[in-house]
């Protein structure tokens, strides 16, 4: 396929820095506190909310008709879970020409929009405004394929270049499309934290992040399919006409700072470095009955709090070298760490 065309390595020299968008972001944090402050950046920066459709003013229409354009063939939008161009079968289309969009209800052989978030599974719907009218999330899509996926949750598959329903009836995107799927995903939750929550949308396991709240099949596929430069002409673009960004086209490796899991490319050559993160090895152990002690051979003064599992803060305090959990009831806490303007978070078990 030839969406998959990758940004050139060039030497980490030139792109090892944060792009000015976020200057206002505080990259020693991660987890939630991380999260929060890109809630904020992308909410503030979204300053023109397309209509879904409209009659002489830029609409969703409009933005697909300059965000989905073919990088090799720019009179061809690409069409989202597509494949093949060369078959018989037109349902099953890579591309198709930026005309032939559909605007009635008999759209066979065209291409309609797909909200990659489906509409009815956000909490509330998603209607057409607002988060039903991102176009961050609003792909080209052929039409009978647009029916065949519905609302449908998605779900890892065997590894294949087709997008198909899956044998529990859930959606799986084609080894092409699954990393963008991912990071749309985490864009709407980011961007619209209560209403676009990935659980709604993703089928399985949530381990990898400290409080579940992304499926590790997205994470997975954050990392197993990198960026490409469809999606970056895409962010820009978007960028002109709604202000805002997806920071995990940006930077895939966001989302492993945010909710853990499989290590994402570090687009900026930065983040991934010791400069903005404490040691995975900083404290033991992890299985307590009462105490937890840091690896502290500088004798460095830490700032930590404890959350439980339902995010409520149990404690904060300093310390040099030992926590202590005794007369908390047992089970699962969350202790983050900060010393220096560097912060990382530790999953732990009271027994």
């Amino acid at each position: 396929m030839l969406k998959k065309v990758l940004f050139l390595l060039v030497p980490t020299l030139f792109y090892a820095q944060i792009p000015a968008y976020y200057s206002s972001i505080d990259f020693s944090q991660e987890g939630d506190y991380l999260k929060n402050q890109l809630t904020t950046l992308i909410t503030n920066t979204h300053t023109t909310n397309l209509p879904y459709t409209a009659t002489g003013v830029t609409d969703t229409w409009d933005a697909l008709y300059q965000t989905d354009l073919n990088p090799n063939n720019t009179n061809n939008v690409l069409l989202i879970y597509g494949w093949n161009d060369t078959d018989a079968d037109i349902t099953n289309d890579y591309s198709r020409a930026q005309t032939s969009s559909c605007h009635t209800s008999s759209c066979s052989g065209l291409w309609v929009r797909e909200h990659v978030y489906p509409r009815s599974l956000g909490t509330p719907n998603l209607g057409f405004e607002f988060a039903g009218a991102d176009a961050h999330h609003l792909r080209s899509i052929d039409s009978d394929r647009n029916n065949s996926r519905s609302n449908r949750k998605f779900e890892d598959g065997s590894g294949s270049i087709m997008s198909y329903i899956t044998i529990a009836g859930n959606w799986y995107p084609g080894d092409e499309w699954r990393g963008d799927v991912a990071r749309m995903i985490m864009y709407m939750y980011v961007r619209y934290p209560s209403q676009c929550l990935p659980n709604n949308v993703g089928v399985g396991s949530s381990s990898y992040s400290n409080y579940g709240d992304m499926p590790n099949v997205f994470l997975d596929w954050n990392a197993q399919d990198p960026v490409s430069q469809y999606e970056i002409n895409r962010n820009n673009i978007l960028n002109t006409i709604q202000g805002n960004r997806n920071p995990f086209i940006d930077n895939p490796y966001l989302a492993t700072i945010i909710w853990n899991g499989p290590q994402a490319t570090d687009t900026w050559g930065v983040l991934a470095a010791d400069d903005y993160t404490l040691s995975n090895n900083l404290i033991y152990p992890t299985i307590t009955k009462d105490y937890i002690y840091i690896n502290n051979t500088e004798n460095k003064t830490y700032n930590y709090t404890i959350y439980n599992t339902l995010g409520q803060l149990i404690t904060t305090n300093t310390t040099t070298n030992t926590i202590d959990l005794s007369g908390n009831s047992k089970g699962i806490y969350f202790i983050t760490l900060q010393s220096e303007n560097k912060t990382k978070s530790y999953k732990v078990i009271l027994n």
